[in-house]
């Protein structure tokens, strides 16, 4: 190694910046003055380095790979751990219901009780979901000799959707629990009674509770047997209270996507489905309404009738 004096080493510390600058200059200039000359150098000084550029692209990217595989691993592990710990919960609540299984069928056994009889249900597609006579329902598609009555009890996999209001050749109309025509008479959990009452909205709101029984923010919501309209203990939805102090119910069934719906027969002899509005009366879907509504009913047997 050449060993430079400290004042020749000064002296070229204070002439690189410069040196640079003219460089650059130079560069520029012999690119504006000879554009072909500036593009070959650049050429070729890319093709020289793209192999370092590639030599070191992959352990690059495998470096990436294993801090990416590090942080899953992190994640993972917290992932297990509240995992282990909901598993643990549910194993106590499985343990609980176990035990009250047991000493429910114990209190059957010593009362001599009587299960009710399986109600009778069909089951339909769902063809539209606008429009008819209400604001809120659905209209569903009736395959021959399946046949629906007035009134009967449409739910989805998770509570009670409304009443069959409407019945035709082919088609019949469910009024929603949303619509401002439903009433429906409701027990809460905390033992109070209610009536709940559409909004046109997305909650329909609870009315007409006794006094000193008000409902309770976060408890559930069923059917009454009062007036025979409905089946006691059929889900609806959870009491919510909402600004203006107003206890609403947001709904168990999913009624933003109905496609397919389970109706029970109960038999109900008390207050029926209201009446569609005079002049308005709806009128039976022909078999080709609703191309979503026709390609499940030709795939799945729209209409299953089991008593």
């Amino acid at each position: 190694m050449i060993r430079l004096s400290i004042p020749v080493r000064q002296a070229l510390e204070k002439l690189s910046l410069p040196v640079l600058i003219a460089a650059a200059f130079a560069l520029m200039l012999i690119g504006k003055a000879d554009a072909v000359l500036a593009v070959r150098v650049r050429m070729a000084l890319t093709d020289t380095l793209s192999p370092i550029y590639a030599t070191m692209a992959q352990p690059l990217a495998n470096l990436r790979g294993v801090a990416s595989d590090v942080v899953d691993i992190w994640d993972i592990r917290a992932e297990n751990t509240r995992l282990r710990a909901e598993n643990e919960q549910l194993r106590r609540w499985q343990a609980a219901a176990l035990a009250l299984e047991a000493q429910n069928q114990e209190f059957k056994a010593q009362l001599n009780w009587m299960p009710m009889a399986a109600p009778a249900f069909t089951t339909a597609p769902v063809v539209a979901d606008s429009g008819g006579v209400y604001a809120r329902s659905v209209l569903l598609a009736v395959t021959p000799p399946h046949h629906l009555t007035k009134g009967e009890i449409a739910l989805d996999d998770r509570g009670v959707v409304g009443r069959v209001t409407e019945v035709g050749a082919r088609s019949a109309r469910v009024l929603l629990i949303t619509d401002i025509n439903s009433r429906i008479p409701v027990v809460l959990a905390s033992g109070g009674h209610a009536v709940m009452e559409g909004t046109n909205g997305a909650f329909p709101v609870l009315r007409y509770w006794p006094e000193g029984s008000a409902p309770i923010d976060g408890e559930r919501v069923m059917t009454s047997a009062a007036a025979d309209a409905f089946p006691a203990g059929l889900p609806l939805g959870t009491v919510h209270y909402n600004s203006d102090n107003v206890p609403q119910v947001y709904p168990e069934a999913d009624l933003d996507h109905l496609s397919m719906l389970r109706l029970f027969d109960y038999d109900s002899t008390g207050v029926l489905a209201p009446d569609a509005p005079a002049g308005r009366l709806a009128t039976p879907a022909t078999p080709g309404a609703g191309s979503a509504g026709a390609t499940t009913q030709g795939r799945t047997s729209p209409a299953i009738r089991s008593r």
